[in-house]
Formats: structure tokens, sequence, C-alpha cells
């Protein structure tokens, strides 16, 4: 059964306009005071993973391995990461953008890779869309 058969005609015209194509990127204003470090993100779990790991009874080389997987836990804050970057000193800044904490320069971002995900999504789609 057809979806417009199931929700009628005007499901299926909702849905095929609801989406756009067109990219903004949002525009954010910094706040007036410089959050402290401990507020860019939560590290609890993290630190729960690392303390497991520490009393675990396998090799060095799989604590270091686990370690490594562990800070994927870790939540950043980016609005307090931005606010952040907007009083950072500018060596601050550039390690952050290099990072990806923040991209201010599209051109950059490109640069150092964190565009290449996107152009790879892009080209996948219109290869299975026929569109490309």
């Amino acid at each position: 059964m057809k979806q417009e058969e199931l929700f009628g005609e005007e499901f299926e015209n909702k849905t095929e306009s609801q989406y756009t194509s067109k990219i903004k990127a949002p525009i954010y204003e910094p706040k007036n005071k410089k959050p402290h470090l401990l507020e860019l993100c939560n590290t609890n779990k993290f630190k729960r993973l690392k303390y497991k790991i520490e009393k675990a009874d396998i090799s060095d080389d799989e604590k270091r391995f686990l370690y490594m997987a562990a800070t994927r836990h870790i939540v950043f804050n980016y609005s307090k990461i931005a606010d952040y970057y907007a009083h950072a000193s500018k060596e601050m800044q550039e390690l952050m953008e290099h990072s990806a904490l923040v991209i201010i320069d599209f051109e950059k971002a490109i640069q150092h890779g964190y565009v290449k995900l996107s152009e790879e999504m892009t080209q996948q789609y219109l290869k299975e869309t026929d569109n490309g």
C-alpha cells in the first residue's frame, strides 16, 4: 500500500516540500563572560570508564586502547566552547579551530579535512539518485 493511500495525497505533497537542500550556517553571538574550562565539557562517564579500565586485569596496551575509546564519552558543550573561544588568546583560538571545536572559516575547515565526509556523502547520494 502506498503512502498516499495510507495517509492521503496531502501527506505525500507535504513530505516532498518540507525538506530543503539549502544549508545556512548558524550565527552564534558570544556571551560577555568567559566560561571556566571545566564548563566546556562533561567528563563523568569518561572518568567512570577510566577508573574501571585502571582496575581491570588486562594488558597495558589494552588499557591504552580502551582509554582512547573512552574519550568518545566526553560530552562537549559547544555553546560554552564558542563563548570561551571568543575570549581566548589567538594561539588558543587557532588550536581550537584545528581541533574543530569551532569552525570559523569554511575554507579552513575544508583544508583541515572536516568537510570531506560531507562531500563523500553528497557524492554517494548523487550516485544513488542518478543525479550525478
